[in-house]
């Protein structure tokens, strides 16, 4: 097999074994390849997206009711990412929240303990985030766009971490930012530019719609949180991923 291939799929397996949280055959790590797991990253939505339309789609099929089938897809993707994002939506909703100096920010950012802020911001996303699926659901929409919404999020969250200054005290985000290049960026535009054009052409202005919700949201979300901290790290990606995905859905179950 050609190497330039090997190293993508190298770097694919490792972006896996990072983003999500189903179990690999083994553990892969290749420091020559960790430059290629950001534009990776919207490869890792494709299985995400995959396994939450498949699991609405069965769901459907089972003739499940639809506040029990919004209740379990609503908490489905968090599961799947081993609640990744999520953990960096409470920590940035907790420091953002606080409206102290950056020196605080950034402390209430790295603070393990669970603060009043995330507590209360994780209720709120889960009660919109119910609603928007249950909206679905009821309304019988086309839940293969979780794909693209998936995919879009982590394409913008790749070009945030790949272009925007990195906090220093990311470490993380540093690490995988290193090496990469012009064409990594390229690589994330490209795949954008498919799920945008595969959105289309599967639900035409419905599935435009959706990815469209998604990046406002995803941009929103990232020019707030880069603000008020001066910078991006995984935390503020996962924060800004997490209210993408939010406004995706609600374009899916509400404005659709």
């Amino acid at each position: 097999m050609n190497v330039f291939v090997k190293r993508w799929l190298k770097g694919f397996y490792m972006s896996l074994g990072m983003f999500q949280a189903i179990p690999l055959p083994a553990h892969v790590w290749d420091d020559a390849c960790k430059n290629l797991m950001l534009p990776c990253f919207p490869l890792v939505g494709i299985l995400i997206g995959m396994i939450w339309w498949g699991a609405a789609e069965l769901l459907g099929f089972l003739g499940m009711h639809a506040m029990v089938s919004a209740a379990i897809l609503a908490v489905l993707p968090f599961f799947l990412t081993g609640f990744l994002h999520l953990d960096g939506y409470m920590d940035t909703s907790d420091a953002v929240l606080s409206r102290r100096p950056l020196e605080d920010k950034l402390r209430i950012l790295k603070d393990p303990h669970t603060g009043a802020f995330s507590v209360i911001m994780i209720g709120v996303l889960l009660l919109l985030q119910f609603a928007a699926i249950y909206a679905a659901v009821d309304l019988g929409r086309r839940f293969m766009l979780l794909i693209f919404i998936t995919v879009i999020s982590r394409c913008c969250a790749s070009a945030a971490l790949q272009s925007l200054p990195v906090m220093a005290q990311s470490g993380y985000a540093n690490m995988l930012r290193q090496g990469t290049r012009g064409i990594h960026k390229a690589c994330v535009i490209y795949e954008a530019a498919l799920a945008v054009a595969a959105a289309c052409w599967f639900a035409g202005l419905s599935g435009l719609i959706c990815v469209g919700a998604t990046v406002i949201g995803f941009a929103c979300a990232m020019a707030y949180s880069y603000k008020e901290f001066k910078g991006v790290s995984g935390d503020l990606a996962g924060y800004a991923i997490t209210i993408g995905e939010l406004c995706g859905l609600f374009a899916l179950g509400v404005a659709l």
